[in-house]
């Protein structure tokens, strides 16, 4: 099995890090670090994707992101053969918290989504149990599926190599 890469994005990188949260990765970021905090968290096998060529220098396994734009800096970590494109994992964590979604049971969907979204989507609605938000395959899901599409993200199942 392999171990997954987990992330800590600098403060100029959470447009970046929401979309790595949308693809399933397990991504930290503040728009702020107190001193010594990116010290720990790289310490604990995290690995810093930043924009600052002297923090990044700091750490041996940084990441020196060059783009300016979202789709440019995902560019940039695909072709360095860090993101490994498993569709599967793709819409698993909160936008928000980081935290992996879980099931959610009827009763609470029911209560806490619009009504003509639970009779949609019963078995796709997810929930952080962080802070509680509801996650359904809607309009804006589909959205960003074109938006990664566009970034080159196929939605297309890749041919296994043999």
């Amino acid at each position: 099995m392999v171990e997954e890469i987990r992330f800590v994005a600098d403060s100029m990188l959470g447009k970046l890090a929401k979309w790595l949260r949308v693809l399933g990765y397990d991504i930290l970021y503040q728009s702020y670090y107190q001193s010594g905090v990116i010290d720990q968290l790289v310490k604990e096998g995290r690995r810093l994707l930043s924009r600052h060529k002297e923090i990044a220098c700091r750490y041996s396994d940084a990441m020196l992101l060059y783009g300016n734009h979202v789709g440019e800096q995902l560019n940039e970590l695909n072709e360095k053969g860090i993101l490994t494109h498993d569709r599967s994992k793709w819409f698993s964590r909160c936008l928000l918290c980081n935290v992996l979604l879980k099931e959610v049971k009827t009763d609470e969907a029911r209560e806490n989504v619009p009504e003509y979204i639970f009779y949609q989507n019963m078995e796709e609605i997810k929930f952080c149990p962080s802070c509680g938000r509801h996650y359904w395959p809607g309009t804006h899901r589909k959205r960003m599926l074109g938006q990664l599409e566009k970034w080159g993200f196929t939605l297309k199942t890749p041919k296994p190599t043999l």
